[in-house]
């Protein structure tokens, strides 16, 4: 997670991704930053992998932070916390742009579900054979970073 390798990497994207994204410029931001970001979420707040791509995009003064490596480097914050005993990050506090609770972070839903609701978060379910998570009126408790 501390080797930042040739990131952060800006780059100018071609005529495709730019009608995809609605972008010109992208940065692919290291894992640290991901890391950096996640520990700022207080007690009883939220954030969301869109909140955290908007902070990192205009830190670097681009039109968007890359989704992808946001989604891998997120799962690598939560489970390098999850693998310690000290130092830990409050990953669970970071939900899905909608609301939606992570299946890819440690012990699936169950540990972010019971580490949400002791923080006084209400989880709801929504479909019947597709079953997913989200925390209830997230809206409110979101942060800004």
């Amino acid at each position: 997670m501390n080797n930042s390798k040739d990131m952060p990497k800006i780059i100018e994207l071609d005529y495709n991704a730019s009608n995809k994204w609605k972008a010109k410029t992208m940065v692919a931001a290291p894992p640290i930053e991901y890391d950096r970001l996640m520990r700022k979420v207080p007690y009883g707040k939220l954030v969301t992998t869109d909140i955290l791509r908007k902070t990192i995009s205009k830190k670097y003064s681009v039109d968007i932070a890359c989704p992808l490596t946001c989604g891998i480097f997120i799962n690598i914050v939560a489970w390098a916390s999850y693998q310690r005993k000290d130092d830990i990050i409050p990953y669970w506090r970071t939900l899905k742009t909608d609301g939606e609770l992570n299946i890819k972070y440690p012990e699936a839903i169950k540990l972010q579900k019971k580490l949400l609701e002791q923080e006084g978060h209400i989880i709801i379910s929504k479909g019947r054979k597709n079953i997913k998570y989200y925390v209830k009126d997230f809206e409110k408790s979101l942060i800004e970073l």
